[in-house]
């Protein structure tokens, strides 16, 4: 092999796999953030571990884009939960125009060092949610924080953590397949 094919063949090489890292960066990022919890990552489960005794308060935060017509807002700004318990919170959306409208919520957990122990068994972030002209939808959240967190130095004095989700316009919505 000459000195010019090895050094295409290598570049092509370098050139494939940049493509596949580029590609699954997202996928790798978000295991990466669920598991350690980074910037508020929160948990995903199936069912609460119970009550400890322990109470922390929950606050609820919501945002929409400027060019989401649509006002969305928790019905509670703020509960005081038992840490280990299933708990729910309902957010409502109006859209505010006479078209029909497509958006999807995004979420964070702040302290950031909490998410990590803030799991939602339920959620409608992530999944487009269309609303006709003035139509108004409650959206529940099914969560409980994991007990671990008053042991974890790092959380052991959050007695306060905020749920913040904000709502974002989707360009066109996905038809189902």
């Amino acid at each position: 092999m000459t000195r010019n094919a090895r050094t295409a063949l290598l570049a092509g090489l370098a050139a494939v796999s940049m493509t596949g890292l580029g590609w699954a960066s997202v996928p790798l990022y978000r295991v990466f953030c669920q598991v350690t919890g980074l910037n508020g990552t929160t948990q995903r489960g199936e069912a609460a571990p119970g009550g400890i005794g322990d109470k922390v308060t929950v606050r609820f935060d919501s945002n929409v884009a400027p060019d989401l017509k649509w006002r969305f807002r928790p019905e509670r700004t703020a509960e005081t939960i038992d840490i280990g318990a299933r708990d729910m919170a309902f957010f409502t959306a109006k859209n505010l125009t006479d078209r029909p409208i497509t958006g999807t919520a995004t979420f964070n957990v702040t302290p950031a060092q909490a998410g990590k122990y803030f799991t939602k068994i339920q959620c409608f972030c992530f999944t487009e949610q269309t609303l006709q002209p003035g139509e108004e939808v409650r959206m529940p959240v099914i969560f409980y924080v994991d007990p671990k967190l008053a042991s974890d130095p790092d959380t052991s004095d959050v007695r306060v953590i905020t749920l913040s989700y904000t709502f974002y316009p989707v360009d066109s919505p996905r038809t189902p397949s």
